[in-house]
């Protein structure tokens, strides 16, 4: 196969390097797509058109009746490419047999259009095809987003050059477009500017909704009261660089968002304010005693999210890279699009990715139809997703769902504070997919921070739930099964359920189905993958170790709306012949817009002589750490360049910021040396101090309905009498199990008699072969911290006599009502509570 690559000045004539695991990228001659790239802009008639197409489901014009496909790679085309391609509404309107060359979506003739095909695309980096770039530059997209068109194109090629295998998407390594470092504008400390300049129309316009102290506030607060909120609240969404391409202005200007007159007008009165504001700041001068790289922003860099991804079963795929709109659009390739309407409280997240506070994103029930179609072919799936849950307190919170309402679904993840729980609608279940399979509550398995969750189903294991990469020891109680009564009128819901009553709060940074169940190889690769918007940037360093072509190569990724992540800086060379033996690094930092960071700079410590470890292929990792850098002008302005104290023959000077002045810390009144246990350990405790499963359903049930009466935090000086109330409350269902089950209770009393009535029962020994086994394993016996054994049973022993004064019964019942009383109250008392 011809693999034909766009080819300019910038790019380098030795062969690229990149990351283990992916592939060598072939360059081809500039001539031939010249003349592709002026056949696709004469598409119609009269240049290139940037207007997008209306419909986007595929309108197929005729079934192929032409010849068959020559060889084993142009039925791959024909499969992943020219199917998808060829509709009316998509590249079919012009490049047919009689239409615009390159004739790729001709439906003749499948060999012409493969042949016409492999002179724009790049098989060995889709992304880089001429047939994808061309679109993402606004020829032609079917959808209103041409990100979204660009990577659809890309899947297609990358499935037709055999990624849809096991190799995933490559990433591959090119010489950058780099420059100087110059001077930049950095927003000044002091807020006072602001307050006379870009503060004044927001506080004007604004104040009702982005302001703390006003009803159904709306976060961010930059039109807030408190000056210093608001101007930490706007860094963010001002470009002191390009006013008209703040945040605030494009809100207005292109999103219509909450006008106070004229859109135009508004949003022109907001960009002269930015101007102004930018137009009295004094730009940075770089410190010419400092040794640097060369300068780079992200887009200068390698695009490297997603990098070999597992998705050959991928059927919906959301990356949520618009960052603009109410859209996401579903990219995985496979028609109809699930494309996601953003509906209430929800904000794109920097970097890719959604946060949802109150509202839902949601697909219609005509494009969801396709996951009912796609699973119940094989029986199988998985649904994967990286979330940042907003607080480990929502329960029954809604994240992932194909659902008809609160009682019906097909599957559903969701949250119930500690826990991932996964509900799938099968012949073993019922319409709402319970049993429910969860993670215990104990293990605190879910966390308020990025985690990577794939649950799977298959018909022989039934469900999973995997967690940042490994699979949670729990086994699905009613096994595998099948999904033919699937609901094919369900609507794809994430946030929420289609009803708008299950809300979940967090960020979803990327929402992936599979029609198959994944290996834990897949998933373990996929995690591996990461997720977000994420750069390889490559700093020039070759003037200073003296070897052409060596660089610092860094992964940069936007860490979320206000800082960047830098992580595994490493030195390479792009010609794999050379050696890099000898360079010393030392003291290495980050700068931003003309001055090196003043917090983060965990690669300071970097002290190292290239050796033995070098690779041609990978170069040679100078640090395993992370580096958290404060967002200042924006991801599409902030200028980024490193700085050494020692690198090959140069030395430069650096100067460590001053550090704050040592606060001595304030007495604090005298705190409680114990604490509590809170409502996951309490629940755990009982579970294993009694022998019975936190899941038995009567259990289950009260600690539900008592959890938000449990103690939430350990100290002791925030317990109060309800607590208490509801701790009892569940010490009484787990010694309820225990006694009314004569297996559990023969095992927990050996030899006290739950038959006989009270008289017979209490005599003698009976007390003791009752009370005996409730201290020793709910309390212990010769532990210091706890009290003295014959205190306790002093005081279990009068309870007994209360209970047998105070009721006329005398029955096997009411020996098994005392015996539940005397085991809940040691159960729920001090010794099991107390820290």
């Amino acid at each position: 196969m011809d693999q034909k690559q766009e080819m300019d000045g910038e790019r380098t004539s030795l062969p690229a390097h990149h990351l283990e695991g992916t592939s060598m990228k072939t360059m081809s001659w500039l001539a031939v797509l010249l003349v592709a790239a002026l056949a696709l802009a004469g598409c119609t008639d009269g240049g290139e058109s940037t207007q997008p197409l209306q419909q986007t489901a595929p309108i197929q014009s005729s079934n192929y009746t032409g010849p068959a496909p020559a060889t084993t790679d142009t039925q791959a085309f024909m499969i992943n490419v020219w199917e998808n391609v060829r509709a009316a509404n998509r590249c079919g309107q012009c490049h047919t047999a009689d239409g615009q060359a390159p004739r790729f979506a001709r439906v003749d003739d499948v060999n012409l259009a493969y042949e016409a095909a492999n002179t724009i695309v790049d098989i060995t980096s889709p992304a880089d095809s001429l047939m994808v770039t061309y679109v993402a530059s606004g020829h032609n997209c079917w959808l209103s987003s041409t990100q979204a068109c660009a990577d659809i194109l890309t899947t297609w090629i990358s499935n037709w050059a055999g990624g849809a295998l096991d190799t995933g998407r490559a990433i591959e390594l090119q010489r950058p477009r780099s420059r100087e470092v110059g001077s930049s504008l950095a927003f000044p400390e002091d807020p006072m500017l602001f307050a006379a300049t870009v503060y004044p129309p927001l506080a004007t316009y604004c104040a009702d909704c982005h302001r703390t102290t006003v009803p159904g506030s709306v976060s961010p607060f930059f039109a807030d009261g408190d000056l210093v909120t608001a101007y930490d609240a706007s860094r963010s969404r001002m470009n002191l660089s390009v006013p008209a391409l703040s945040r605030f202005v494009i809100r207005l200007r292109n999103e219509f968002h909450n006008c106070w007159s004229d859109c135009e007008d508004d949003a022109q009165l907001i960009e002269n304010a930015i101007a102004a504001f930018a137009g009295e700041v004094e730009p940075n001068e770089v410190d010419p005693n400092l040794v640097t790289s060369k300068a780079l922003t992200l887009p200068d860099g390698i695009i490297a999210a997603g990098g070999n991804r597992f998705e050959s079963a991928q059927i919906a795929l959301f990356e949520f890279k618009e960052g603009t709109g109410t859209t996401a659009f579903d990219t995985s390739g496979v028609d109809p699009a699930a494309n996601l309407t953003l509906s209430g409280d929800v904000e794109w997240f920097g970097g890719w990715g959604i946060d949802i506070r109150s509202g839902k994103a949601q697909a219609s029930t005509a494009s969801s139809r396709k996951l009912h179609d796609l699973i119940r072919a094989t029986g199988e799936y998985s649904l994967e997703a990286w979330v940042v849950p907003g607080n480990v307190t929502q329960d029954n919170a809604h994240i992932i769902g194909y659902s008809g309402g609160t009682g019906v679904r097909n599957f559903t993840l969701s949250q119930d504070m500690h826990s991932y729980e996964f509900r799938n609608r099968s012949n073993v279940t019922g319409p709402n997919g319970d049993p429910v399979l969860a993670t215990e509550d104990a293990d605190q398995i879910l966390q308020a921070t990025l985690q990577h969750v794939v649950v799977t189903f298959d018909p022989v294991a039934g469900r999973q739930i995997h967690v940042n990469g490994t699979r949670i020891p729990i086994d699905d109680p009613v096994g595998g099964g099948l999904i033919n009564d699937w609901d094919n009128t369900f609507a794809l819901v994430l946030g929420n359920e289609v009803s708008g009553d299950r809300q979940w709060e967090g960020v979803l940074r990327l929402v992936a189905i599979h029609n198959r169940a994944l290996t834990s190889e897949q998933i373990m690769q996929n995690m591996a993958a990461g997720v977000g918007e994420k750069f390889f940037l490559l700093f020039d360093v070759s003037e200073h170790v003296g070897i052409p072509d060596s660089y610092i190569l860094i992964e940069v990724s936007q860490f979320d709306t206000y800082a960047y992540l830098f992580t595994s800086p490493r030195l390479i060379n792009l010609d794999p012949s050379v050696s890099m033996d000898g360079v010393v690094i030392r003291d290495l930092r980050i700068g931003i817009n003309g001055s090196e960071a003043g917090i983060g700079q965990a690669f300071r410590s970097i002290d190292t002589v290239i050796g033995g470890e070098y690779s041609p292929e990978n170069g040679q990792l100078l640090s395993s750490h992370g580096a958290v850098i404060a967002l200042e002008l924006g991801p599409q302005s902030d200028e980024f360049f490193l700085s050494f104290g020692e690198i090959g023959d140069s030395v430069g000077v650096t100067v460590d910021p001053t550090p704050l002045p040592v606060v001595e810390p304030a007495d604090l009144e005298p705190q409680a040396e114990i604490g509590v246990r809170t409502f996951d350990r309490i629940n755990a405790t009982m579970a294993k101090v009694t022998g019975i499963p936190s899941t038995e359903p009567s259990v289950r049930d009260t600690f539900d309905l008592v959890r938000q009466q449990l103690p939430g935090i350990d100290r002791m000086e925030t317990f109060v009498s309800a607590h208490q109330i509801g701790v009892t409350q569940l010490g009484i269902a787990y010694c309820n199990v225990l006694i009314e089950d004569t297996t559990r209770r023969t095992s927990f009393f050996p030899g006290f008699d739950f038959n006989a009535g009270t008289a017979t029962a209490f005599a003698g020994d009976g007390r003791t072969l009752l009370l005996t086994p409730i201290i020793d394993r709910m309390m212990g016996v010769g532990l210091n911290s706890q009290p003295e054994f014959a205190d306790v049973r002093g005081e279990l022993d009068a309870l007994i006599d209360r209970l047998l004064a105070g009721s006329s019964a005398s029955g096997p019942e009411r020996t098994r009502a005392i015996g539940k009383a005397a085991c809940a109250a040691m159960l729920s008392s001090a010794p099991m509570l107390v820290l």
